[in-house]
């Protein structure tokens, strides 16, 4: 799956890039029709620990789907974020076999 990383605002490292891939390639086995995915990564300007913003962004086809969840670390905000994607990929999955 074609993954892309947007960091606003500062350069991501080379380690979160292939950390989201690999999170995001796992996401595949739950629906495989993804065409591709947008990942963007912000810092939240406040005082809070937790200001490291990730949103995902998977398009499928005639559907797009958008997950954003805010932590401490962008790690632990892309896992949170695809268990999200996980969950919402397995009930299309279930909708589309049921009117099929």
């Amino acid at each position: 799956m074609k993954v892309n990383v947007h960091a606003v605002n500062f350069t991501v490292d080379r380690k979160l890039v292939g950390y989201v891939q690999d999170r995001l390639d796992k996401l595949e086995k739950y629906y495989d029709k993804v065409v591709c995915s947008d990942v963007f990564f912000k810092l939240d300007n406040t005082s809070d620990k937790e200001n490291k913003i990730a949103e995902i962004k998977l398009s499928v086809p005639g559907d797009e789907f958008v997950v954003k969840k805010q932590c401490k670390t962008f790690e632990e905000a892309v896992e949170l974020a695809a268990d999200s994607m996980e969950r919402l990929l397995m009930k299309r999955k279930q909708k589309i076999r049921a009117h099929s």
